[in-house]
């Protein structure tokens, strides 16, 4: 029988692919927007920690109600400019990659808005009476590194010395969260991760930078979000307790 096709690492899934898209369409949508109506349509749909102050100071913003449960998630489909789309497709590709291939279509994007609405969730804890809309993809891109670390350094993962093609590297038995967390690599990768985002928080407090600092909370609400929750999205029987990672040495036969 011949060997099946093996898909390239690199090749997009099509959730991915689709979401990617997405993004890009309604920012080509926006730029041909008048300015007064774009900026009317991040009031609408960009993420206003104001908009759920009861106070005197309370301010009309568009979209009513309703503007109060969907801009939890609309907010991540809008950005500043194709650099921040850019940036944020960038950690997409072997993160989001991974993740879409395991999840199928439905549960990424279902995974999707779920880290968008905890990213929303830890920015307005912080930023209770902020007018500035947050908008952004960045927390749902934390949540898919978070969730993809779970499964990432296992032998024949993505991220691991030895990996067979992009579909079966997407579908190795994940560690448990306890597990994952007393593996060295994953250790590694949450140490630098937790300290690019402090830089990034201190730096926006130093510059004193406006609406355009980094929202760093709601990435990482989304990242602890993604960490937490992949077992509940993941489709695939975790690893048994003595299944060799990527960290451990192989001592497997070899023909």
């Amino acid at each position: 029988m011949p060997e099946p096709p093996r898909e390239p690492i690199l090749t997009l899934p099509g959730a991915l692919t689709a979401y990617v898209l997405l993004l890009a369409l309604i920012h080509i949508v926006r730029m041909l927007l008048p300015y007064d109506v774009d900026d009317t349509v991040i009031q609408m749909f960009g993420f206003i920690p104001k908009r759920y102050d009861s106070t005197l100071l309370a301010i009309d913003f568009p979209g009513g109600t309703g503007a109060k449960v969907w801009t939890f998630v609309t907010y991540s489909l809008l950005h500043a400019n194709f650099s921040h789309i850019g940036f944020n497709v960038l950690w997409l590709l072997p993160f989001g990659s991974a993740l879409a291939r395991r999840f199928g279509p439905v549960r990424f994007f279902v995974f999707m808005a779920v880290t968008a609405a905890a990213g929303a969730l830890a920015h307005f804890v912080t930023h209770e009476h902020a007018v500035a809309p947050m908008i952004g993809a960045s927390a749902s891109v934390s949540g898919t590194m978070a969730a993809a670390i779970r499964f990432a350094f296992v032998r024949g993962s993505f991220l691991s010395f030895s990996r067979g093609d992009a579909d079966a590297a997407a579908r190795v038995p994940a560690l448990s969260l306890l597990r994952a967390l007393q593996n060295p690599r994953v250790l590694g990768f949450l140490g630098v991760w937790f300290g690019v985002n402090i830089i990034f928080g201190v730096g926006s407090i130093a510059i004193g930078a406006d609406g355009a600092s980094v929202a760093w909370q709601a990435h990482i609400g989304g990242f602890f979000a993604g960490l937490l929750l992949f077992s509940l999205f993941d489709p695939i029987p975790h690893a048994v307790p003595d299944a060799a990672d990527a960290s451990s040495p192989d001592t497997s036969n070899r023909g």
